[in-house]
C-alpha cells in the first residue's frame, strides 16, 4: 500500500506541474487551451534530441528541452490566444484544439509514431518503511511541492504576481488603473507553459514519449482545474495530490476504473460548485 500511496503522490506531483499554468490561464483569460498538451508533448520530445542528439545528461538536457519549448509557446499566445481575448469559450476550444493537432502532425512527421522509451535518469532506490522506491519518481514529489511554495512566494512577493492576483479577482478594475494587465498574462502563461514542458520531461523517464501523449493527461489536467478552482493555487496543488491518490488506488484495486474515478470526482464537484464561466 506505501507503494501505491508514493505512486499516488508522483502522479499528483505530475498533474500539478502541469496544471497550474493550465488554471492561471484558464482562470484569468477564460481560455480553454487545449494546445498545453502539445507544450508538455513538444518537451517530452526536445528532452530526447537533448539526451540522444546532442548527448549531454538528464539534468543539461531537462532545461534545454523546458527552454527550448519557450518560442513556441510564445508563438501560440502571440498570434492564437491573444486573439481570443473575451471571446466565447467555443472559439478557444476549436482553435487551441486545432493548434494541438497540427502540432502533433507535426511531431509525427519528424519524429515519427513509434513510442521512445527512456530510462530512469538516477536508477538508484532509496528505502523507506522496509520498502525500496526509486529516487527518481521522491523527486519529482519534492520538485512539485517547491515548485508550488515557490509559485506562492511569486504571486505574494513580487510586483508581477501581484498585479496577476489582482487581475484575476477584476481584471477590469486592474486595466482602469492603467495597468496593461494582458501582458502580465502573458507572462504567467509562460511560465505556465514551461511548467508544462517540464512536466513532460519529468514524466518521459517514467512513461514512454510519443506523439499522443498529451491527449492521455489533458482531460485529467482540465478535472485537476475544474475540482481545485480556476486559477486557485493552493486548490490546483491539493486537487492535484487528491485525484493522484485517486488514480494509484483505483488503479490497485480495480485498473480499468482508474481514470474514470478522476471523472466521477468532478462531477461530484461540479453537481455542488457548478463551474461559472
Amino acid at each position: 500500500m506505501i507503494t501505491t500511496l508514493v505512486y499516488g503522490f508522483t502522479i499528483g506531483g505530475i498533474l500539478y506541474i502541469l496544471s497550474i499554468g493550465l488554471s492561471l490561464t484558464f482562470g484569468s483569460m477564460r481560455i480553454v487551451n487545449f494546445a498545453h498538451a502539445l507544450v508538455y508533448t513538444t518537451g517530452a520530445y526536445f528532452l530526447v534530441v537533448a539526451l540522444r542528439t546532442l548527448g549531454l545528461g538528464f539534468l543539461p538536457a531537462a532545461a534545454v528541452a523546458t527552454v527550448a519549448v519557450l518560442p513556441i509557446a510564445a508563438g501560440i499566445e502571440r498570434f492564437i490566444i491573444r486573439r481570443l481575448y473575451g471571446e466565447s469559450l467555443d472559439y478557444a476550444i476549436i482553435a487551441t484544439y486545432a493548434v494541438l493537432l497540427i502540432g502533433v502532425d507535426l511531431i509525427k512527421w519528424v519524429f515519427g509514431a513509434t513510442p521512445i522509451p527512456l530510462s530512469d535518469p538516477i536508477g538508484r532506490d532509496v528505502g523507506l518503511f522496509g520498502i525500496s522506491f526509486p529516487l527518481y519518481r521522491l523527486m519529482i514529489i519534492a520538485l512539485a511541492i517547491s515548485i508550488h511554495g515557490g509559485l506562492y512566494l511569486f504571486f505574494k512577493r513580487t510586483i508581477v504576481g501581484k498585479i496577476v492576483v489582482a487581475g484575476l479577482e477584476d481584471k477590469d478594475a486592474v486595466r482602469s488603473l492603467g495597468i496593461d494587465v494582458d501582458r502580465y498574462f502573458a507572462i504567467v502563461f509562460l511560465v505556465g507553459s514551461g511548467l508544462a514542458a517540464l512536466g513532460g520531461v519529468l514524466y518521459a523517464p517514467i512513461t514512454s514519449v510519443h506523439p499522443y501523449m498529451g491527449f492521455q493527461v489533458l482531460l485529467i489536467c482540465f478535472a485537476v482545474v475544474i475540482v481545485g478552482g480556476m486559477g486557485s493555487l493552493h486548490g490546483t496543488f491539493l486537487a492535484s495530490f487528491a485525484l493522484g491518490m485517486v488514480i494509484a488506488i483505483t488503479g490497485r484495486y480495480w485498473g480499468p476504473a482508474a481514470e474514470t474515478m478522476v471523472y466521477a470526482v468532478m462531477a461530484v464537484v461540479l453537481i455542488f460548485k457548478p463551474l461559472d464561466v
